[in-house]
């Protein structure tokens, strides 16, 4: 009865220093966003050339420091994994719980083709994409009538029966005892072996899959997954095809999980079925719903809190998933829009361009009058 005492103490004290970060942090990024709005074009573009060059210079500010550089290089991992969930959830509405099952299969592919077949990295790393991307769409077909709590769980069974796919074809994928002696990049002659060369590659994975998400979201296929997202039935009377669109998510978000899965496997040299995991699926969720469902800076500063927390929350890994239960129940009360709201900034957008309101009374005078 102690132990579950100190438990349940525990468990109340984090999730008042929750409750705290989540109203201290909402109000931050409430305040900094409007500021950013009100910036102007110029400004933002100097902004994001620093950011830009900050980035570039970090593995030399951090050449003493090579726990922190490779914890950087995870955060950037998980930055293009939730970003490729946001693609699916964020972007399509579709709710997939085994997104880390084509993060496995882009790993797999990785490990496979550079230890029994020797195949090159760059070779191995488009393939990785590829074959995710095949499965993505295969999973995307019979789940094409399938919405909310059905969708989550096939993804559900898809993401663990690839799981025991993976434990159980021992003269495939070697079993539990995974995939050693991955081999690391070359680039023109130059082996990659140290955590900044291996920065910067997924430094360029990050800027893509950033540029990539932002294309979408402003395109034609953009507004149609938005469309399908908020009505299916709407946005099909308009024309839109809501089963392209949603084949269309699961395929992209797949093959940009897969290539996070192709690098994840050469940077650290092994992969295991037990790097793939359900909760593995949940952490991207998380980081997916506390930055803020469809907000590309939103799931970005999410998935960097949620991969730094882990490593300040080493000493109490006990309560780990119990604290990300806590702040994704936590999210849904207090901000379920997430940090950075994709509507709130759509609507500084819009008063951005229009600064009297939606309706500019004055020139509709001037227009009476004539």
């Amino acid at each position: 009865m102690t132990n579950l005492m100190i438990v349940l103490r525990n468990l109340l004290f984090y999730s008042a220093v929750l409750f705290l970060a989540i109203q201290v942090l909402a109000r931050f990024f409430d305040f900094a966003s409007v500021k950013l709005f009100k910036v102007s074009g110029g400004k933002k573009k100097a902004l994001i050339a620093v950011v830009g060059v900050f980035a570039l210079v970090l593995p030399f500010l951090l050449s003493s420091e090579p726990y922190i550089l490779r914890t950087s290089v995870m955060v950037l991992l998980y930055i293009v994994l939730a970003l490729s969930l946001n693609i699916v959830l964020g972007q399509a509405g579709q709710l997939s719980l085994g997104h880390a099952a084509f993060y496995a299969l882009g790993a797999y592919t990785m490990a496979i083709l550079t230890v029994s077949f020797g195949v090159n990295f760059w070779i191995a790393l488009v393939a990785s994409g590829i074959v995710a991307g095949i499965f993505g769409f295969v999973l995307g077909i019979p789940t094409l009538r399938l919405k909310g709590d059905y969708l989550a769980i096939v993804t559900v069974g898809f993401g663990e029966i690839l799981r025991l796919i993976l434990i159980n074809w021992g003269s495939f994928t070697r079993g539990p005892a995974g995939i050693p002696g991955i081999p690391s990049p070359s680039f023109f002659g130059y082996v990659v072996k140290s955590n900044t060369g291996y920065y910067y590659i997924i430094l360029v994975m990050v800027i893509l899959t950033i540029i990539i998400s932002k294309r979408l979201e402003d395109s034609r296929l953009g507004r149609g997954l938005a469309a399908v997202k908020d009505d299916e039935i709407a946005a099909e009377s308009m024309g839109v095809n809501p089963a392209n669109m949603k084949i269309l998510a699961f395929v992209l978000g797949a093959v940009i999980a897969g290539f996070a899965g192709g690098f994840f496997a050469s940077f650290v040299h092994y992969v295991n079925p037990d790097n793939f995991t359900y909760m593995e699926s949940v952490t991207i969720l998380t980081m997916v719903v506390l930055g803020g469902l469809g907000s590309i800076p939103g799931v970005i500063i999410g998935a960097v809190i949620l991969a730094i927390l882990p490593e300040a929350l080493r000493d109490i890994s006990t309560y780990r998933y119990a604290i990300y239960g806590i702040l994704l129940a936590m999210m849904m009360i207090i901000r379920p829009q997430g940090m950075i709201s994709l509507d709130s900034l759509k609507r500084r957008g819009a008063a951005d361009e229009n600064p009297r309101g939606l309706w500019n009374f004055k020139s509709l005078r001037r227009t009476d009058s004539r």
